[in-house]
């Protein structure tokens, strides 16, 4: 049966080019494999299933913890590893094996921790550390709640967060998450400012998260060992889409990088071509366009 994809413009001489070298297709989820629905749309299921009929594999990489994105990755009938938690977690479910496991810097973690519980934070902030694909908080609040909906992962409440950071190896990832993203808005320049020239990854992945990892967590690291290191492809054999400050590193590594049409002003400058948007099933045009 034919997608129900409205057609697009057609992609520069140049893009094409590149698009007829692309082996491996890599895909954010949250923004560009689903929207609000938390589903995918049957029309980026077929193209999907279409590309891989054609000899193309298929990956995901994403924020979100593993556990989380598994369901994602067995959608789309998926058997690459899976690339979790901005890249810090490179796992394969096909042969449980694992690739790469990250964790951040403790005193890094430690020192975001006492940031974030600052007495004009600690109440607008929800905290939440990740050890083991396990999701861990200090106390189940209202944006944690509302972020174990969409995860469908139930957050582990233990009160201080410190003794499970404080060790070696230390957690995998940070999150400080605010339902208000003026808040985030607020906090970002000063955690930059602080950490800067410290040994950590730090992005927002949307308006509402800021993430802390190792500094090789982020996908331009994990999509290129998963395309080098583990399938032996090069750059320009890789197509990425993705659609915000998180897939930044990606979009730039892959040959042939795609930002979705709402992504910030900055990654869509940085992507050779853009989607419409993920309710438009902007991953379905980007395939049907650039891959079939």
């Amino acid at each position: 049966m034919a997608m129900a994809v409205p057609e697009f413009p057609t992609p520069s001489a140049d893009v094409a080019a590149k698009a007829s070298a692309i082996a491996l297709l890599v895909l954010d989820i949250d923004g560009t494999l689903c929207g609000a629905s938390n589903e995918i749309a049957p029309p980026t299921l077929e193209a999907i299933a279409a590309v891989q009929d054609r000899g193309v594999q298929v990956a995901i990489a994403t924020g979100r913890m593993y556990r989380s994105a598994l369901r994602f990755q067995k959608t789309i009938g998926a058997t690459l590893p899976l690339v979790a938690y901005q890249g810090a977690l490179i796992h394969c479910p096909e042969a449980d094996r694992t690739h790469l496991d990250l964790r951040i810097d403790r005193q890094v973690a430690l020192d975001l921790l006492d940031l974030y519980e600052q007495p004009q934070w600690r109440d607008r902030l929800s905290v939440h550390a990740y050890d083991g694909d396990r999701l861990y908080v200090r106390e189940l609040t209202p944006g944690s709640r509302r972020y174990a909906e969409r995860t469908r992962v139930q957050p582990e409440v233990i009160g201080d967060l410190r003794p499970l950071i404080d060790r070696e190896p230390s957690v995998t990832k940070l999150l400080a998450l605010s339902p208000n993203p003026d808040e985030i808005a607020e906090l970002w320049p000063q955690v930059e400012a602080q950490f800067r020239d410290r040994p950590v990854y730090l992005t927002r992945s949307n308006a509402w998260f800021i993430e802390a990892a190792h500094p090789n967590a982020h996908k331009g690291h994990g999509v290129r060992y998963l395309a080098e290191n583990v399938l032996g492809l090069t750059a320009d054999q890789v197509m990425f889409v993705g659609d915000n400050f998180n897939d930044f590193e990606a979009i730039t590594y892959a040959g042939l990088g795609v930002a979705m049409g709402d992504a910030p002003d900055p990654v869509k400058a940085i992507a050779q071509w853009v989607a419409p948007d993920v309710e438009a099933c902007g991953v379905a045009h980007a395939i049907t366009t650039l891959l079939l």
